[in-house]
């Protein structure tokens, strides 16, 4: 009678199954995928960094892509083109999906600005970039890295009031406000002849 009475071994290693595998089903992991950019968000030290460093190799991956002579043409009309047809459409789409999987993210892990979700640095790395018109030369994007992080950690005003949207629309908008400062201070550099 005791044998009736306790379930058999059988049944409950398919309950524990079913209950990791319905944990494993509400992790968002294509949101963390694409929030932690690949994983660089889970770096110990200095995430934010690491994004950012992936939004400058974006840039300048897209420039070397374009131009593999390593030649190009200086004019400034000529790169703001080149970013509006090409950078503009990819920094728009990664701000889109960024904002989706950074508030996905937040959700998940109830934190409203999670230290491991750095797409947002990327894509505010990339804005830097285009709305400078940066021609990719080493000098541009250290000064355009320097200066994103620069106005990313300090948040003057309006950088911190952003961060109040809801979701994911907070944790981006900073770093696109930090980046149309960082862009504008490049161009200041610009015309003091850097």
């Amino acid at each position: 009678m005791s044998t009736r009475l306790e379930p058999p071994s059988s049944h409950v290693a398919p309950s524990t199954a079913h209950d990791s595998q319905s944990t494993s089903i509400s992790r968002p992991r294509f949101a963390l995928f694409i929030a932690t950019v690949c994983g660089l968000g889970r770096i110990p030290q200095a995430p934010g960094t690491w994004g950012s460093l992936a939004g400058v190799m974006l840039y300048a991956l897209s420039q070397i892509h374009y131009h593999p002579d390593g030649v190009l043409p200086p004019d400034l009309g000529y790169h703001a083109r080149f970013n509006a047809g090409i950078v503009l459409p990819a920094a728009l789409l990664i701000a889109l999906i960024g904002t989706w999987a950074a508030g996905r993210a937040s959700s998940f892990s109830g934190q409203k600005d999670p230290q491991f979700v750095v797409i947002d640095e990327v894509s505010g790395q990339l804005f830097t970039y285009l709305l400078a018109v940066s021609p990719p030369n080493w000098k541009y994007l250290l000064a355009g890295f320097i200066l994103f992080r620069v106005f990313d950690i300090w948040k003057p005003f309006p950088v911190r009031q952003a961060e109040s949207l809801p979701g994911g629309w907070g944790i981006m908008a900073d770093d696109w406000v930090a980046g149309v400062f960082a862009a504008g201070a490049l161009w200041v550099a610009r015309g003091a002849g850097l």
